[in-house]
């Protein structure tokens, strides 16, 4: 049938839920993560139809990303059930082996 969400980490997990119950893009989840947004409160925000003055959620976390980053869109898009497999770019560097990082040059002079 469907995919086994409970191999998901729990905050890829929330957003994956979160992009259900808002009708959000992968695009803007992705923007929602970037910005530090917590994907349980974003009910606070959302707009519920009695509050016109509030924009659409959507269209909120929109303006957030542009202001702060000065583009529309991130420049690449990753589907939140990516986001914690290893291998797929998104956290990959984050889970490097520590014999993987580059040395750093001792401080030796040359005469």
């Amino acid at each position: 049938m469907g995919k086994d969400r409970s191999a998901l980490p729990p905050t890829a997990q929330a957003w994956v839920e979160a992009r259900a119950r808002y009708q959000l893009s992968h695009a803007q989840v992705q923007i929602g993560r970037e910005l530090g947004l917590n994907p349980r409160k974003l009910g606070k925000v959302a707009n519920h139809r009695q509050e016109p003055w509030k924009a659409p959620l959507p269209q909120f976390i929109e303006q957030l990303y542009l202001k702060r980053f000065g583009r529309e869109r991130p420049q690449t898009v990753m589907p939140a059930e990516k986001w914690g497999r290893p291998g797929t770019g998104a956290e990959g560097g984050a889970e490097r082996c520590h014999d993987e990082r580059p040395q750093r040059a001792l401080n030796v002079r040359l005469p």
